[in-house]
């Protein structure tokens, strides 16, 4: 036996005596000094064989390993379930900013049909308007042309009056005129004269 392996048998079996002058409890249980075990474990596991520390170091590199990648995948889970809800909250904001805009774009497009039809019944209300103004200043127009011709035959027919009452006058006084001017002249002047030009 070499003295690496009876150093190792030493050492458990100092491991045992800890055990055996361990505080009993319950049947199956002994109360041991904790920092006591430890040096033990520790000394055996440096007497044990150069392989056997490397192949000790790689299992608990391996846990290590293990813990490591284990809580790498798990960060990739957590990051995933973070991209994961920013991509749904992400998709719902983009879907409601969608649907706000077609609410806002059949609202606009309401309130331009609105004002369309507004503006031709507006357009429709200023065209009959503006029929009837000139309805009414056609009116007009004829009822003042009709009052002025009528003004006018009016004063046509007071002048021709006017003229035939100064015909009538001229005519009344051209004959007391010429009668005036018969009576004042002898008759045997007139026969004399008319004996002279024959």
């Amino acid at each position: 036996m070499s003295s690496q392996q009876s150093n190792i048998y030493n050492l458990l079996g100092k491991l045992e005596e800890a055990l055996d002058k361990g505080f009993p409890l319950l049947s199956s249980m002994v109360v041991v000094k904790r920092d006591v075990v430890e040096t033990l474990l520790d000394n055996v596991y440096a007497s044990l064989p150069t392989e056997v520390q490397d192949a000790r170091m790689l299992l608990r590199r391996r846990d290590d390993i293990q813990h490591e990648a284990q809580q790498r995948a798990e960060k990739v889970i957590r990051d995933a379930q973070t991209e994961a809800q920013r991509l749904v909250n992400e998709s719902y904001i983009v879907q409601k900013a969608q649907r706000e805009r077609q609410q806002l774009l059949e609202q606009v497009i309401a309130d331009c049909e609105t004002m369309k039809r507004k503006a031709i019944e507006e357009a429709e209300a200023i065209r009959a308007q503006a029929r009837d103004e000139v309805l009414r200043t056609k009116e007009g127009i004829t009822v003042f042309a009709d009052q002025i011709l009528s003004n006018i035959e009016q004063n046509i027919n007071q002048m021709q009056q006017l003229v035939k009452g100064s015909q009538v006058q001229l005519e009344r006084q051209r004959n007391e005129i010429s009668n005036a001017v018969n009576y004042s002249q002898p008759q045997n002047l007139e026969v004399n004269s008319d004996a002279g030009v024959n």
